[in-house]
């Protein structure tokens, strides 16, 4: 690892700043380098302090830190002033960093299980011991032909560990690794690709929009990437000389809405009939980007294909959403409609925002559709890859994974039926982590190995338990986790992980558009028996020997990184001082440029042309469904019949639970505080600042309108029950203004039963009173369709 006294480090940032601007970096990082330096004396190091560059995995922003270790403790964790998303600064969950490492509850040697399946009986045993044994459990599935039966499932996973793992998996010959994805940001990932044709969430250049249309996309709690959000946000309102307006579209007031111009506190689940009743208008003022929707749009007219009449985008949206008829499905007066959809034509550039992780738009039944609907805005308006619109995310390159060593039975098992379902069962999805649970119950697929990492489905998936009646019929579950969690105690074997600060890592650095590495490393020596996960999967490859040995040489995930990362522009050692490699400067592509086609319009297509066209009808949603039948169509979710199937509109809601006998849309929040990971929730000083905006800390509570209190003659502070039909919750009730009345909200990550002392036995998890549906043709998890009702405990 890196190792610098602070001063040695202060110099060294100072100089990266320089060179920062002399290539183009932003202004901001000079400055707040220099903020840094100036600040030095305050912090009262001393000369046997060193300073080591790292990388946050608290949330997915993926923030700069710097590690201060005093005689081999970390004793602070700081902003670091090189990393272009945070510029030195550092929100709450990464300054309690330290309590992750220290944290008394961590998993300290490999666990074998001694008893029944979840009755927390365990032996220790060695690694050589857990090698042996899934080195031998995975040599068995391909002797009998059948290594498709291993299945990774994983959670938070950045830079080239995703990639790591799928080429582990598809070695062995399995083509199920599943990512949680479809828990939160996979409706705008599927939404940029079927009008796009990038695979990936699109990136916002908000320090240079004028106008920001926020669809539930909660900024400043649980955005994409949220410290990089704040920084734009803050930029835009008062870094410069003209401030722009947000508008925040959500149920939820929030932090978020509370700092806008404009809260629309829309009905839940109602996303898509506003985006398209805000096209209508664009489109029938003439409010749009006229060569952009021609020359490099597709479908936005209606055409012909081979003799066949086609509806285009534009008349079926003026046939069919007018704001009159909008107003009546959202709750939103048309009079708003019309004025917001000039706003945001008048102001450009400017951009309408899709939701990241903990998003509700990403739990709604129309998911897809709606997140395409939203992304079409910035099209029609022509702001692709333009100065304060929508940017795509550029990388650097790495070196490509070896090629598929000849071998038929991994051939035969990676071109099997994925066990969740995604691409077949779930024909527009990619991943669909908690359809897994219903698809082993019903006997539709088979798992003999599981692998969790970083992976709690019994907690954070609706209707989790079904993930516990699941585990029962698994053979072998390896969970690798540094804590005890809900699934992990149903697990075979227990596998320590390091904390972050423990480990090698490298991280993609997004949100800016332009590319660039950040590396995380390890900031001390690993405190307990602990191993990484992919050191581990390389060490049972090598143990398997030919063909998984040859595929995988490396003797460490170090290596992996060395060799993945060896073309990027710079070396390994320079990597590991600056912690960060960046090319700053945001280059957009011209509209039709062999550029443009590779790297903004249709590049991920498998399909559809790669023609660099914005599709308004989905040619890729077409190749997917065009074969099937008006019944086999409503089996997936989709009423709509024809042309409309390939166009986003709005479906019936199909809401759990009887309105007057369950007259409250539930909606379950994510708060910057705890955010999406479990660990979080284990953390004491993040919990203790869990619920400041309503005055409540370390027991959960549940929001509602002052106005459906009284209705319902509830108090603040009263202990309520929230029932479903599927289940009942109790927690303490606290008033919000800012929420629609018809509407009640519980905060996730609270309601652990396991992880640790700090987490277990607080609050109330809102996704335990949900039925676990999925939106059938995507496999997207639904969040946002049940209802529920509430009175006093």
């Amino acid at each position: 690892m890196a190792r610098f006294t602070r001063r040695q480090f202060l110099k060294l940032s100072g100089a990266a700043a320089g060179v920062a601007a002399a290539v183009g970096a932003t202004p901001a990082l000079v400055k707040t380098t220099g903020t840094v330096e100036a600040s030095e004396p305050q912090l009262r190091t001393s000369a046997q302090d060193v300073v080591v560059p790292t990388v946050c995995l608290l949330c997915p922003s993926g923030c700069g830190m710097i590690a201060r270790v005093a005689d081999g403790r970390v004793v602070k964790m700081e902003g670091s002033p090189m990393h272009p998303i945070n510029l030195g600064a550092l929100c709450p969950k990464g300054q309690a960093a330290p309590e992750l490492l220290y944290n008394p509850d961590r998993l300290k040697r490999p666990l074998r299980r001694s008893g029944e399946r979840g009755a927390g009986q365990w032996q220790e045993i060695t690694w050589d011991e857990a090698i042996s044994a899934v080195a031998q459990r995975l040599q068995d599935l391909r002797a009998a032909g059948h290594p498709e039966q291993a299945v990774l499932m994983y959670g938070e996973t950045r830079g080239q560990l995703r990639s790591f793992f799928e080429y582990f998996m598809r070695v062995l010959g399995s083509p199920n690794t599943i990512s949680k994805d479809s828990l939160n940001v996979e409706a705008a990932k599927l939404a940029t690709y079927y009008t796009q044709g990038i695979y990936n969430f699109p990136n916002y250049d908000l320090e240079n929009t004028n106008y920001i249309l926020s669809f539930g996309a909660n900024l400043l709690e649980a955005g994409p990437w949220v410290q990089r959000t704040v920084a734009g946000h803050s930029f835009m309102r008062r870094g410069r000389a003209t401030r722009g307006k947000i508008v925040v579209i959500d149920p939820r007031q929030g932090i978020t809405g509370s700092k806008a111009d404009e809260w629309i506190p829309i009905r839940p689940g109602t996303d898509a009939a506003l985006a398209l009743g805000m096209a209508h208008v664009l489109i029938k003022a003439g409010l749009i980007d006229f060569e952009f929707v021609h020359e490099y749009g597709f479908g936005f007219e209606d055409f012909t294909v081979e003799g066949v009449e086609h509806k285009g985008f534009k008349n079926f949206v003026l046939e069919n959403y007018d704001p009159r008829k909008v107003e009546e499905v959202t709750g939103v007066p048309a009079t708003t409609i019309s004025r917001l959809a000039g706003e945001f034509a008048n102001n450009q550039p400017g951009v309408a925002m899709l939701p990241g992780k903990g998003g509700l738009l990403n739990g709604s039944i129309n998911g897809l559709y709606a997140a395409m609907a939203i992304h079409i805005l910035n099209a029609l308006v022509g702001n692709i890859d333009k100065p304060g619109g929508v940017q795509t995310q550029r990388y650097l390159p790495c070196t490509p994974w070896p090629e598929l060593p000849s071998d038929p039975v991994a051939e035969a098992g990676r071109a099997r039926e994925r066990v969740d379902g995604a691409g077949t069962v779930f024909p527009l999805g990619r991943h669909a982590y908690q359809a897994v649970a219903d698809r082993v119950l019903e006997g539709s697929a088979v798992v003999d190995t599981l692998f969790l990492y970083d992976a709690n489905p019994v907690f954070e998936t609706p209707a989790g338990q079904r993930f516990v009646e699941a585990f029962h019929q698994i053979p072998f579950i390896v969970a690798f986790t540094s804590f005890m969690d809900e699934s992990a105690q149903y697990a075979d074997l227990v596998l320590p992980e390091p904390t972050f600060l423990e480990r090698w890592e490298d991280d993609h650095i997004e949100g800016l558009g332009y590319p660039g590495i950040a590396l995380r490393q390890p900031v001390i020596e690993p405190l307990y028996d602990t191993m990484h996960a992919p050191d581990f999967l390389l060490r049972v490859a090598q143990a398997m020997g030919s063909p998984l040995a040859d595929a995988l040489p490396w003797p460490s995930y170090e290596e992996v990184l060395k060799y993945r990362l060896q073309n990027i522009g710079t070396d390994w050692d320079t990597l590991k001082e600056l912690g960060v490699w960046l090319v700053p400067g945001y280059h957009p592509a011209r509209r039709g440029s062999e550029r443009w086609v590779q790297e903004v319009v249709g590049s991920d297509r498998r399909s559809a042309p790669r023609d660099g066209r914005f599709d308004f009808y989905s040619r890729e949603m077409n190749c997917a469904l065009n074969a099937l039948e008006p019944e086999q169509l409503a089996a997936l979710g989709i009423g709509a019949q024809g042309d409309v199937v390939y166009l986003p509109h709005a479906e019936p809601i199909p809401y759990q639970g009887d309105e007057e006998q369950y007259p409250l849309h539930l909606n379950v929040i994510t708060l910057m505080s705890l955010g999406p990971f479990s660990v979080a929730a284990n953390m004491p000083s993040l919990m203790e600042i869990s619920g400041m905006t309503v005055g409540e800390t370390w027991r959960g509570w549940a929001e509602m309108n002052p106005e459906t209190a009284r209705r319902l003659h509830l108090d603040e502070d009263d202990e309520v029950v929230v029932e479903s039909p599927y289940g009942r919750v109790q927690t303490r009730l606290k008033l919000v203004p800012g929420l629609r009345p018809d509407t009640i909200n519980l905060p996730y990550n609270f309601g652990h039963t396991a992880v640790g002392r700090y987490a277990r036995n607080r609050g109330a998890n809102g996704l335990s009173l949900m039925p676990g549906t999925s939106e059938p043709a995507t496999g997207l998890a639904a969040f946002t369709n049940t209802r529920v009702r509430v009175y006093k405990a």
